[in-house]
């Protein structure tokens, strides 16, 4: 892990490695100077960006145009944020192919797969849209003759933003779009991996109409916590780290506003008996290896029945041998380098440890000779469930399976975790899902699917995985605040 307030997480055969000795040379992404914030492509290494931080004159300004901003904005009435919202997705839809560019070099994911990021991050925005009118519009509440009971859903001001670098434009449009479509302003700061991703949406909505509405800060750790302590910020919103939203939240503790914690997972998979295993071993290889296992909901733990446990390994080897290591602006590749120059030896040092404790290693289980920035997508058996690879989140492209004799087996070992983003269930029966369904401590519970963000369904967890919501309509009561009218009508 990096400090607490970054948002980072932290020749094999079978695995076509299409790649440069370049790769090597590549320096830490987001090098801090005194005055400047550099960032470098993880893949060659050549410098993408230079953004200046803020000073204290910069960041005030900006604290100050939110502020404004926000005073005017709250005061449009729904339909209108909702059009003005409509224009700068318009603006970030323009300027997608740049977008995109700028995400695979700055954190390595390949290029169709940003492209792909850019187009779900806008539908996003519009489904965020449909749901603010059912989220924001007043509850009236029956009520005695002669009195009028109605909730109001009130714009907080000032919402500060902190996003992570492995799905750059995914994670700020689950709170930048909603918050303005609430009728807040926003300062978004973005990991120091990837800033262009912030400044991107503040051009696309810092003014429409009104400007100082969505503003990117490039931040020091200690600024973040002197912004966290200005009264005028009400609202904090943070994805990254346990450590990071410990920090976080101790923070905004002190002055008793809130803060939305997304926090990262360690997500198990089931594999029941009667499963349909071609639809799993994809389902479970592809949660684990997408994005190069980057991802806080990927598959991080696999539990099958022992029934099919063969077959699981055998279909799981021969998806595995057909990643494409990689130029991540190659159309070949769909796996690219790990964002972290120190997450390849953390994932070699929870291979060796599984390995130690009993574990088999099928395939993968270290960097790539000729460029240490890639982790060969690894296959595990037999590992203990107290192994670190199987209890700390990975962030890597590391595939765990560990055979059970029941569904009560496998539901134990799935709840044993500090962590409670999502969890998969692969069954033919729909009983057994709602069955295990009911036991599992998970924000999110999937049947015949993982890895996957639903719009229409709230993105939450419990335990370490943090804590509020994003996406649907719940995900608009973070960033307002109830206010109850109790009239008693005058004449009655």
């Amino acid at each position: 892990m990096t400090d607490s307030w970054e948002t980072t997480r932290e020749g094999t055969p079978g695995v076509h490695a299409v790649v440069s000795a370049s790769v090597a040379m590549a320096g830490i992404l987001g090098k801090m100077t005194e005055d400047v914030l550099r960032v470098e492509d993880p893949y060659s290494g050549e410098r993408v960006a230079e953004l200046p931080y803020e000073d204290a004159a910069s960041l005030e300004s900006k604290l100050q145009s939110a502020t404004r901003a926000f005073a005017l904005w709250r005061e449009l009435p729904l339909e209108e944020r909702i059009t003005r919202v409509a224009q700068g997705c318009e603006r970030f839809r323009s300027a997608a192919d740049e977008i995109a560019l700028n995400v695979t070099r700055q954190m390595g994911k390949p290029l169709g797969q940003a492209e792909a990021e850019v187009a779900t991050c806008l539908d996003r925005a519009a489904r965020s849209s449909t749901d603010a009118v059912a989220a924001l519009t007043p509850d009236l509440l029956e009520a005695p003759e002669g009195f009028a009971f109605r909730i109001q859903h009130e714009p907080l001001g000032v919402v500060f933003d902190l996003a992570a670098w492995n799905y750059p434009l995914l994670i700020p449009v689950n709170v930048v779009v909603p918050a303005l479509l609430a009728g807040n302003t926003v300062l978004l700061k973005h990991s120091a991996r990837t800033p262009l991703c912030a400044r991107a949406f503040a051009e696309a909505f810092g003014e429409l109409g009104i400007p100082g509405l969505v503003q990117d800060v490039v931040l020091r750790h200690g600024q973040v916590r002197e912004l966290i302590s200005d009264p005028r910020v009400e609202h904090v919103a943070f994805t990254g780290s346990v450590e990071g939203g410990r920090d976080i939240h101790r923070a905004v503790g002190e002055r008793f506003i809130d803060a939305g914690l997304e926090l990262g997972g360690k997500d198990p998979a089931y594999i029941a008996e009667d499963a349909d295993l071609e639809q799993a071993a994809a389902g479970v290889v592809d949660g684990a290896c997408y994005n190069a296992g980057q991802s806080c909901c990927a598959v991080e733990r696999v539990y099958v029945h022992r029934s099919r446990h063969a077959e699981l390994l055998e279909r799981a080897l021969s998806l595995l041998a057909d990643y494409e290591l990689g130029n991540p602006l190659e159309p070949a590749t769909n796996m690219g380098p790990l964002a972290s120059p120190t997450a390849p030896a953390f994932l070699k040092k929870q291979v060796e440890e599984a390995v130690a404790r009993g574990a088999r290693l099928l395939t993968g289980g270290s960097p790539l000779d000729d460029a240490p920035r890639f982790f060969a997508p690894t296959l595990l058996d037999d590992v203990p469930n107290d192994a670190n690879v199987m209890q700390e989140e990975s962030f890597g492209p590391l595939v765990p399976v560990l055979a059970v004799d029941s569904d009560e087996e496998a539901l134990s070992h799935m709840n044993d975790t500090r962590f409670g983003l999502t969890a998969s269930i692969w069954t033919r029966e729909n009983a057994r899902a709602e069955r295990l369904a009911a036991g599992l401590h998970a924000g999110t519970i999937f049947q015949n699917r993982c890895d996957y963000l639903e719009p229409s369904l709230p993105w939450t967890g419990v335990g370490d995985s943090g804590k509020g919501s994003t996406l649907s309509r719940y995900g608009f009561y973070g960033l307002t605040r109830r206010k109850a009218l109790h009239f008693k009508r005058a004449g009655s």
